[in-house]
C-alpha cells in the first residue's frame, strides 16, 4: 500500500544526481559538484528544519560498479545512514542517466548487470534502513531516449536510434523491478517522466494530427513498463505502483516552435494533465520533479501547489510535490550556477541559505498535506 504517510511531509527534497557523459567526453557527476555527497547529514537536516521529510536521492552505478561485478558502496553510505539518522524516507534513483564504463548500453549486458546492481543495491538499503526501499530503477526513460538517442546530447550520444534506446531502457527497467522484489518483496516503485503538452503550430488538420501524436507519446515508455503496449519487452505491473511526473515552465510547446506562456490560450492546466494521467493509470499520483529559477521559483511553485490543490478537488490522489532540484546546481553544459533550489551553496560548517520567499511558498500550502491523506492508497 502506497499513501502520503509514506513519506512524511507533503513536500520532497529532490537531490540532482545526474552522472551521464555529455557529447564532448566529459562525465557529470551532480552530487558531487553541489557537494552533496559530502553534506549529505547537514542537507538532510536543513530539510527537517524546513519541515521536508522526504527526498529523492541517487546511486552512482559508475562509481559503485567502476569494477565488473565488484561493488563499492562507499559513495552511498554516507547518504544512507544520514537519512536514517534524521528520518527522511528517501526514493532513490538507481540509473540517473549514468552508467559504468565497461557496459555496452545496446547490449544485453547492460541489462543483466544493471539486474545485479539493483538487487544488490536494494538488499543494501533493506539491511541499512531496516526497510523496504522506494525506487525509481531508470530516470526519465523518454527524456534520456530523446537526449541520447535522437539528439546526441548525452550518452549514448547517438542520432536515429532514440526508439530503440527506449525499448532497452525499458527492458532494463522492468528487468531491475524483478531483480530488487527478489530480495527486497516490498519494495515500491515509481516512475519520473516528462507530462507535456504539445500544442499544433497550425490550424491544418496534419498540424493537429502531429501534435496530438506527439503528446500522446509522452504515455509510451510507461504503457512499455506495465506491459500495456510491446510486452515483448517484459513490462510488467510489479513495475509501477506511483506515477512519477516531471513539470517544468517548458513543458508545453507549439510542435517545431516555441513554449507556450502561461495564461495563453493554448497552455494546458497542470490539473487537467494530472486528471488525465490518473484516469490512464489508476495509481497515485507524485509530481517527482518541479521548479523554476530565480525570481520565478516561489510564482512557479504557487502555480503547481494551486493545480494540485484542484487535482485533488476531482479525486486524483496527488502524494506530494518534490522541489527538484532541491540545491542550486553548476549547468550540464557551461557551470553556471542555476539558481533553482531551496537551498544555495554551502557556507561555513556545510550550512547552506535558504531561500526564503521559497520557503514561505512551501509553508503558504502545508494544507495540502491532509487533503492528500485522505486519498485512498493503491494496493
Amino acid at each position: 500500500m502506497i499513501s502520503s504517510d509514506d513519506f512524511g511531509s507533503f513536500f520532497l527534497g529532490g537531490f540532482e544526481c545526474s552522472s551521464h557523459k555529455r557529447a564532448d567526453g566529459r562525465r557529470l557527476d551532480l552530487l558531487r559538484t553541489t557537494f552533496h555527497d559530502a553534506l549529505a547529514t547537514q542537507d538532510y537536516q536543513q530539510l527537517r528544519q524546513c519541515g521536508i521529510s522526504a527526498a529523492r536521492d541517487g546511486f552512482r552505478w559508475h562509481l559503485i560498479e567502476s569494477t565488473p561485478g565488484q561493488y563499492d558502496w562507499s559513495s552511498v553510505l554516507p547518504a544512507l545512514d544520514a537519512a536514517r539518522a534524521n528520518g527522511i524516507r528517501v526514493i532513490w534513483d538507481l540509473c540517473h542517466y549514468g552508467y559504468p564504463d565497461h557496459v555496452d548500453i545496446w547490449s544485453q549486458d547492460f541489462i543483466d548487470s544493471f539486474c545485479r546492481f539493483s538487487r544488490e543495491a536494494a538488499r543494501l538499503v533493506r539491511e541499512r534502513t531496516g526497510r523496504s526501499g522506494i525506487y525509481c530503477p531508470i530516470n526519465e526513460i523518454s527524456y534520456w531516449a530523446w537526449a541520447g538517442g535522437d539528439m546526441a546530447q548525452i550518452n549514448p550520444c547517438v542520432t536515429g536510434r532514440g526508439a530503440e534506446l527506449k525499448h532497452q531502457l525499458v527492458r532494463a527497467g522492468a528487468a531491475s523491478a524483478k531483480a530488487i522484489r527478489e530480495v527486497d518483496p516490498g519494495a515500491k516503485f515509481l516512475t519520473a517522466e516528462p507530462v507535456i503538452h504539445v500544442a499544433p503550430g497550425g490550424p491544418e488538420p496534419e498540424a493537429e494530427w502531429a501534435a496530438e501524436n506527439y503528446r500522446i507519446s509522452q504515455y509510451e515508455a510507461v504503457d512499455f513498463l506495465i506491459g500495456r503496449n510491446e510486452p515483448q519487452l517484459g513490462g510488467h505491473d510489479g513495475c509501477l505502483d506511483i506515477i512519477g511526473l516531471n513539470f517544468y515552465p517548458a513543458n508545453q510547446w507549439y510542435l517545431g516552435g516555441s513554449t507556450i506562456p502561461m495564461g495563453h490560450h493554448d497552455y494546458r492546466p497542470l490539473s487537467r494533465m494530472l486528471v488525465e494521467t490518473y484516469e490512464r493509470y489508476r495509481r497515485p499520483i507524485l509530481i517527482t520533479e518541479t521548479g523554476a529559477e530565480g525570481s520565478a521559483a516561489a510564482p512557479w511553485l504557487h502555480y503547481v501547489c494551486a493545480e494540485v490543490e484542484d487535482a485533488l478537488a476531482e479525486g486524483v490522489p496527488v502524494l506530494g510535490i518534490c522541489l527538484y532540484p532541491i540545491l542550486d546546481y553548476p549547468g550540464w553544459e557551461n557551470d553556471r550556477m542555476c539558481e533553482v533550489g531551496l537551498f544555495g551553496a554551502p557556507g561555513p560548517g556545510g550550512v547552506r541559505k535558504v531561500h526564503e520567499r521559497l520557503l514561505a511558498e512551501i509553508r503558504r500550502h502545508d494544507h495540502l498535506a491532509p487533503a492528500a491523506q485522505k486519498m485512498v492508497a493503491y494496493a
